[in-house]
């Protein structure tokens, strides 16, 4: 009887060292050796670059991560200690993809070189352009600076008034995503003269700079110019509309217009792309900004706004520093209801409303959002000779685009 419980507990033993050894053979196959330090820690990521931020407190959608390998950099006036803003590898969700602590201590960084110039681009006119039109875009997104200059951001006479075009670029962040990206940009600068490249490495909260390295390059090559169409490459523009708009104001004054946001709040949720800790930004409510769809201003005010850029400290959020320099120089923007930096947005009293309708944009100056062939789409059929808009639209209730005067001056209601 001994014998045979001792054989058991012996047998037991076995299959359990046997079923330990089994379970740890598994562990080691799916975790190597020389991978477990990857399993706690994730590949890095870099944020998707964005035209320009939305309203804090209206709809975000997800930002898209896409992976950023170790690449050496091909731009040789280009290190990778100049760029202000270096991607991250990404913290949990709760927390913010944004290394707030390596931008507090690079953000005096505000001098970089320009690669690409066009020293040129305001004296092509005697007495210099009526309107300049700035479009921030990326070095990969060809296609859509392509049509940009084939519809609304054409060159040349509208109305009788002279137009210029430049495109606003930094170095691309993953330049594996277009080998050639180089040779490029030059062809094309060669090819239209309208490529302004600085050597800032292009990313979301590196939008900033490219505000004040404009402003600053408009002050210097282009301080004759009546006023300055800014905007994103995603948006369609009604030049024939702002003309019309702009002939009516002296560019001596001081002009700010776009789809101005007022009390805006800043977002602390860690884990949305427009975080803003306390300790960066400790007031309650943003000054009064425009969406970064697209906005005008005249000639005086971009000089003013050149030296409130160098005085008021960098924000990571470009369309709020930009308020928060129209701040520093006491100009309060001016709220038009012809720029849709949020896109059309469809009345409840007309469900059935197709607002992608030439007839709704013939009336407007900025529309946010569109996909390359609706620009392209838009553009052809404005300037249909075919196009009539004298059929009013049939609703079940009246509605209009356009609010009341004194409605305008009054400050939009969070969203």
């Amino acid at each position: 009887m001994r014998v045979r419980l001792k054989g058991d507990a012996i047998c037991t033993l076995f299959l359990l060292v046997a079923l330990c050894s089994l379970l740890y053979s598994q562990l080691e196959h799916l975790v190597p050796v020389g991978n477990k330090e990857l399993t706690q820690k994730q590949p890095s990521v870099t944020p998707k670059i964005l035209s320009g931020p939305r309203a804090p407190r209206r709809p975000m959608p997800a930002e898209a991560t896409v992976p950023r390998p170790q690449v050496t950099p091909i731009v040789r006036r280009t290190e990778v200690a100049n760029n202000r803003v270096q991607t991250t590898s990404p913290p949990p969700l709760t927390d913010s993809a944004f290394n707030f602590k390596r931008y507090l201590l690079n953000k005096d960084n505000r001098n970089f070189n320009l690669l690409i110039n066009q020293p040129k681009k305001c004296r092509k006119t005697p007495g210099g352009p009526f309107l300049l039109i700035a479009i921030k875009s990326v070095v990969e997104d060809f296609d859509r600076r392509e049509i940009v200059r084939k519809t609304w951001g054409r060159e040349g006479l509208v109305n009788g008034e002279q137009i210029q075009r430049v495109f606003l670029l930094g170095t691309p962040k993953n330049r594996t995503v277009l080998a050639t990206w180089e040779t490029l940009i030059h062809q094309e600068s060669q090819t239209y003269r309208d490529i302004l490249l600085w050597d800032f490495m292009d990313t979301f909260f590196n939008l900033t700079l490219k505000e004040i390295h404009f402003l600053n390059w408009a002050a210097e090559f282009c301080h004759n110019v009546k006023f300055i169409f800014k905007g994103d490459a995603d948006v369609f523009v009604n030049v024939e509309n702002i003309v019309d708009f702009l002939e009516r104001h002296d560019p001596t004054e001081d002009l700010f217009v776009g789809d101005i946001i007022y009390n805006a709040r800043p977002i602390r949720v860690r884990k949305s792309k427009y975080y803003i800790p306390e300790t960066m930004y400790g007031l309650s409510i943003y000054p009064a900004y425009a969406g970064g769809g697209g906005f005008l201003l005249s000639s005086r005010t971009m000089r003013k706004l050149s030296r409130a850029c160098r005085e008021v400290e960098l924000f990571p959020i470009d369309d709020v520093f930009l308020g928060m320099c129209l701040q520093r120089i006491n100009l309060k923007p001016i709220l038009h209801e012809g720029f849709k930096t949020f896109g059309i947005v469809k009345p409840s009293a007309a469900p059935h409303l197709q607002t992608f309708d030439p007839c709704f944009y013939k009336d407007l100056m900025v529309v946010h959002s569109l996909k390359v062939a609706e620009i392209w789409l838009m553009w052809n059929l404005l300037h249909s000779p075919r196009l009539s808009c004298t059929q009013k639209k049939q609703v079940k209730k009246p509605f209009q685009w356009k609010k009341k005067a004194q409605i305008t001056t009054q400050a939009s209601p969070l969203r």
